[in-house]
This record gives structure tokens, C-alpha cells and sequence, in this order.
């Protein structure tokens, strides 16, 4: 929000304009005000800074505040940049804190302070900057040269330290020392560090290369599972996430000599990072020796992942192969207490009440309800829950049920929300407006507008839409899918394996993903897969997949056929839910139809990295839809 020369910074704050111009430029690209308590900090912080780059005489180098992560709408305070004295190109990730006190957490990796008015919880900060540090440096295209430095570091203006100040204990001496932590008391000290890596300014030049640096494609988790439970370091946690994975990983380690069984909860919506965490804490634990298991509710995302993983070998107590530590939540029925050391449960709004389905032999039926049979059976059990994605009426998953339960078993409860997004290119902006839209959540964010960096394309036809994808496919194979909303049958395919062209819309015609066959009498069994493992085979990519297909996943581009069973009434001015037009034989039946229906479409809505393709059947929710759109509204 702000890019200038440290002179022209250090002018702006002694004139009183810099928190103006950081306002103006925040409203300009979001569209609203910053809180008082930003501005309150730019007004505070940077009056630090501003000494540091006067005393030492950095009027050369180029600042940078407020920098926007790639894919992310996470700001890094401030970014330095300039050359050191032999005239290497550096840059110097900054990490601002107004902190003036700091409790030693009982979670490794975080300290206790006041934020908002309240302690809480927070990484250390040599941590937090560590998560920008190895971001910037895994998109970044200017990292992977030699020539260019960079470095990361905390500033702590107002804290002075204590003697055996848990800032600086011992856990937290090897961060340190490689991202230092710098306080009221270090004002030479950290003078001497700008110095030694921008003495010699330069700084255009540096921001020049820096801001035309290319930025790497984000990663897709289903990609480089194998790699992250070999505990390969495939993805930065940052801030919210750090501090989820910092408990995860200490309760987990420590579960043999606490009193309590451990129940930890992280919420987030779309692309806020849920899986990676999940996985990532996975393959710590793994390589630490301890029993670890991956459960879900859904038979596409875990059978996905065995497909994936069922060659691979992980370091596990059974050595068993990686495939066979992701379960189901219907898995543990006879699974005595505490047998495991930590269990997750992904995708946790997918809980059901019982455990028991008609497929449940009857010395395998259970009659404890499925959340304690998990809570049970684990000493940390970990549950990753979005609650606008419940979108069939016998998922009960909640963040209210879990703690309920874990209060029956005395547990220590943990509870998380992530706020950083990752998906649809990074844009917050994109998820709020797509709950505003749908009236799920008042956000705020009437308009999808360029800021919010999301493609949101509403196509003229099915045709137009599907050459979309198909061409999409042909620049980057895999990396696009078609979904609908379940508004036509799902056949069974014929004798001959083919799939039956079940969506017809006027002259268009496609298939779902090939439903499951053992009742058929096959002349010729099909070529495709399955349809649990139409997200990840490239053969699936001309078939239409559904929201019990695609939950979980991600693509770079999503093209979604927009049914009549949840459609705009300008009558009413609100949504309405159409039942009669669904051909899901559960859902339909369902009493609360238009809240599941809408969240549905809001899942579809949010499986894009980069763009999303809409064709409306109903015109009336198009035109709405435009409506909310400022690229159409212009048009218009």
C-alpha cells in the first residue's frame, strides 16, 4: 500500500501523512476503512523504523509497507531493500509488534501477550517472520538467483526484556538466531543489522527487480501429499496457521504426561489452509514415532488419497504403507480408548450422528454416537470444520457438538480460527462477496470488483463454458473440472460402459462420473474410473462432477452449470430453494433444503485457485448475479 524511498518515508512521517496515504490507499483497494487500531499502529510503529533509517543514515534504501502476499491476502508490515557494501541485492522482511509484555505459553512455539485487550495466544515473532521469510522465498521467482539476499527479522519497539525473559528462553534460541529479535533495548544493535545488509542503497534498483519478479504457481495439496508425509517442506504455514500447528504438535508430544485427553478445533472456510495443516502435523507426528491417523467423511477425498499414496511407505509405528493411515470416521467403532496418539478428522463438518450404515455388519454396529467414538479413541484428537460446507441433512458436524463431547471426557479444549486465504487467488474479498451474495453471511462485500483479483466469468451457454474448460485442460492437463448442481439423474452406465449423457441443456449434452456398477451386467466394463477418483485422474476431465465429488479439492479453474434448484425470485428479493428440481434423493427430501442448497453452491463456487466459469440455467439468478458483479455492471 505504500512503496517509496526510506527518505521520502522519514518526510512523510515527520509532515504527518504517512497513516493518510497508507488510509487512502487501503480504502482505494478494499473498498472500506482500516480499523482505528491499524492505523493507531502505522502511526506507532513506524515512527520506530523511521529512527533506525535516519540515525544510520539508510536514506537510499526503498521501503515497502503493507506487501501483499502472492495468493494470500496476508500483508508483511514492511519490506526493506537495498545492496550491502561488497553490492549484493538484498531485502529485509519486517515484522512489527507494539508488544510491551510476554508470558511463556504452555504450547511450544508460542508466547502469551495482549492483543485486543485480551491475552492470547501468538507465535513468537521470530516465527511468524520465519513464515513470510520461507513464502516469499518458495513464490518468488528473484529467490531462486544468488545474486539477491534475503533476509527476515522482528521488531519489538516497546518490549523490554526481563531477566530469563521467555522471549528469549531456550526453545526459541534457534529461531532466533537465524530470524532475530530485535527490542526497545536493541535500537544500536538493530541499526547495525540494516546497516550491514543496505548500507550501500540502491534501493529502486532492488524494488525495481523485486516487484517485476515472477511468482511461481501455487501448489495443489492432492500434488505433494506424498512428499509432505515424507516431512518435505512443501508449504509455508503463516500466523494463524502457525499457531493451530505449534498446538497440534505439543499436545501430541506431550499426550503421555498430560491428565487430559486434548480436543483441538480449527474452523476456517475455503482455501484458509485446514488440509495442509492437517497434513503437514500428520507427517511431524509420523516421523516423531507416534500412532497418527487421517480420518474423513467423504469417500472421494480420502480414497483420492490412498490412490496416491498406495505405493508409498511412511516411518509409522507399524511401518505400515501410507495408504492405510487414512480412514474413514466409521473406522473406529472397535477401537479401544486411547489406542491412538492422535487422530484428525478433516473435513469435519461431515460428521454423522451414528457410525452405523446399512452396509454395518451386525457384530461391527455401534450405539455411541460417531463424535465420541473419535473423541474416544484418541489422545489428541484434532477436527478441521468449515460449517457453511454441511450440505446433507444427516451431516451434524459443528464446533458446538465437538465441544459438548469433549467436555463428557474432561478434555482440554483448543479452538482456532483460520482467516488467512489461500484459494481463489488469495482473494478474501472473493469468499466474502460469495456469502454476501448468497446471504450466508453479512460481510459487507455487496460487489465483486477487480481488487478482489478472483475471474468470475458468466458464460452464454453450457457449450461456451465446457470449450472453456476443455481448453484450459489442453494449456495445463488435470487443472480444470466441470460441476453442476445434482438437478439432473445419475445413471448407471449402459452394458457396454459407456456413461449415459444424463445433463442434456437444448442441444448440449454431457455425463456425470461413472456411478457405481457392481448390480451391472457388463457386455464391456468401463475405461474411466470410478467417480471417488474423478478429482484426481485425467480421464475424468470431460465428465460433469458433483458436490459429493469435488468437496475437498481444489483446481486452478472450476466450471460450474448453475441449476434451477437454487434460484433468485426478485419477487421476494431473496433466494429460494427449489426442490423439485433436485435429483439428489436425499437432500430433496430435507426440511432445511435452501440453507444446505445454498451452501452447496457456495462450495462449487470456492474449488478454483484462479477463475471460476458460470453458466445460469435461470436467467433471473443470472442477471442477480451480474448484478453483484461490478464488471457487468458496468457493461450495463
Amino acid at each position: 500500500m505504500y512503496e517509496n524511498s526510506a527518505q521520502q518515508l522519514i518526510n512523510d512521517i515527520n509532515c504527518n501523512k504517512l497513516s493518510d496515504k497508507l488510509e487512502n490507499a487501503f480504502i482505494s483497494y478494499y473498498g472500506h476503512r482500516p480499523s482505528q487500531a491499524e492505523i493507531n499502529a502505522w502511526n506507532n510503529s513506524f515512527q520506530f523504523v523511521k529512527n533506525e533509517l535516519q540515525v544510520n543514515n539508510l536514506f537510499n534504501i526503498w521501503v515497502i509497507i503493507e506487501y501483499e502476499l502472492p495468493y494470500s491476502a496476508k500483508r508483511i508490515d514492511a519490506i526493506l531493500l537495498g545492496k550491502n557494501n561488497d553490492n549484493i541485492k538484498n531485502i529485509v522482511i519486517l515484522e512489527l509488534k507494539q508488544w510491551s509484555s510476554v508470558e511463556l505459553s504452555p504450547i511450544d512455539g508460542n508466547v502469551k501477550t495482549y492483543v485486543g485487550y485480551a491475552l492470547r495466544c501468538e507465535p513468537h515473532p521470530s516465527i511468524q517472520v520465519s513464515g513470510y521469510y520461507y513464502y516469499l522465498k518458495d513464490f518468488m521467482d528473484i529467490f531462486s538467483k544468488n545474486c539477491y539476499g534475503i533476509y527476515a527479522c522482528a521488531y519489538c519497539h516497546n518490549y523490554s526484556p526481563k531477566i530469563n525473559d521467555p522471549m528469549f528462553s531456550d526453545p526459541f534460541h534457534d529461531v532466533i538466531s537465524k530470524f532475530p529479535l530485535f527490542t526497545k533495548n536493541d535500537f544500536k544493535n538493530f541499526g547495525m543489522y540494516l546497516k550491514e545488509k543496505l548500507n550501500n542503497g540502491g534501493g529502486l534498483d532492488v524494488y525495481n527487480d523485486f516487484i517485476h519478479s515472477s511468482i511461481k504457481p501455487s501448489k495443489k495439496l492432492i500434488d505433494f501429499t506424498s512428499n509432505i508425509l515424507r516431512n518435505q517442506k512443501i508449504f509455508s504455514l503463516i500466523d494463524d496457521q502457525i499457531l493451530a500447528n505449534n498446538t497440534i504438535i505439543d499436545r501430541a508430544k506431550k499426550a503421555s504426561k498430560l491428565k487430559n485427553k486434548s480436543v483441538i478445533i480449527v474452523s476456517g472456510g475455503p482455501g484458509t489452509g485446514k488440509s495442509v495443516i492437517a497434513l503437514n502435523a500428520m507427517a511431524e507426528l509420523l516421523s516423531m514415532g507416534l500412532k497418527v491417523y487421517h480420518a474423513t467423511g467423504s469417500k472421494s477425498f480420502t480414497s483420492s488419497l490412498q490412490k496416491i499414496l498406495s505405493s508409498d511407505r511412511v516411518k509409522s509405528p507399524q511401518n505400515q504403507s501410507a495408504k492405510n493411515l487414512f480412514l474413514y470416521f466409521n473406522s473406529f467403532s472397535n477401537t479401544k480408548s486411547n489406542e491412538i496418539d492422535v487422530l484428525i478428522a478433516d473435513e469435519a463438518h461431515r460428521l454423522r450422528k451414528s457410525s452405523n450404515n446399512r452396509f454395518t455388519k451386525k457384530e461391527r454396529r455401534s450405539n455411541i454416537p460417531q463424535i465420541d467414538e473419535l473423541i474416544n479413541v484418541a489422545k489428541v484428537s484434532v477436527f478441521f470444520i468449515d460449517e457453511n460446507q454441511v450440505v446433507r441433512p444427516e451431516e451434524i458436524g459443528s464446533i458446538k457438538l465437538i465441544e459438548e463431547t469433549a467436555k463428557k471426557y474432561n478434555a482440554d479444549v483448543y479452538k482456532f480460527t483460520l482467516k488467512t486465504q489461500f484459494r481463489c487467488s488469495g482473494s478474501d474479498g472473493y469468499l466474502n462477496w460469495v456469502d454476501s451474495m448468497l446471504n450466508i453471511n453479512d460481510t459487507g462485500n455487496e460487489f465483486l470488483t477487480k481488487n478482489d483479483k478472483m475471474k468470475f466469468i458468466i458464460m452464454d451457454s453450457p457449450e461456451e463454458l465446457r470449450d472453456e474448460i476443455r481448453n484450459l485442460n489442453k494449456k495445463n492437463p488435470n487443472s480444470a473440472r466441470m460441476v453442476a448442481g445434482f438437478c439432473w439423474p445419475w445413471s448407471d452406465p449402459t452394458e457396454d460402459g459407456t456413461l449415459k449423457e444424463d445433463i442434456v441443456i437444448g442441444n448440449f449434452r454431457a455425463t456425470w462420473e461413472l456411478k457405481d456398477f457392481n448390480h451391472v451386467k457388463f457386455n464391456k466394463k468401463p475405461e474411466t474410473p470410478p467417480w471417488n477418483l474423478w478429482p484426481i485422474d485425467p480421464k475424468c476431465a470431460e465428465q460433469v462432477g458433483s458436490i459429493y465429488t469435488v468437496q475437498g479439492f481444489e483446481f486452478d479453474y472450476i466450471g460450474l452449470i448453475w441449476g434451477n434448484d437454487l434460484v433468485y425470485d426478485y419477487n421476494i428479493h431473496d433466494w429460494v430453494g427449489k426442490p423439485e428440481n433436485s435429483k439428489d434423493p436425499v437432500i430433496k427430501r430435507d426440511k432445511n433444503f435452501t440453507i444446505h442448497i445454498k451452501n452447496i453452491y457456495r462450495t462449487l463456487l470456492t474449488r478454483a485457485r484462479y477463475g471460476v466459469y458460470v453458466y445460469f440455467v435461470d436467467k433471473d439468478t443470472e442477471k442477480f448475479v451480474k448484478s453483484r458483479i461490478e464488471m457487468y455492471k458496468i457493461k450495463n
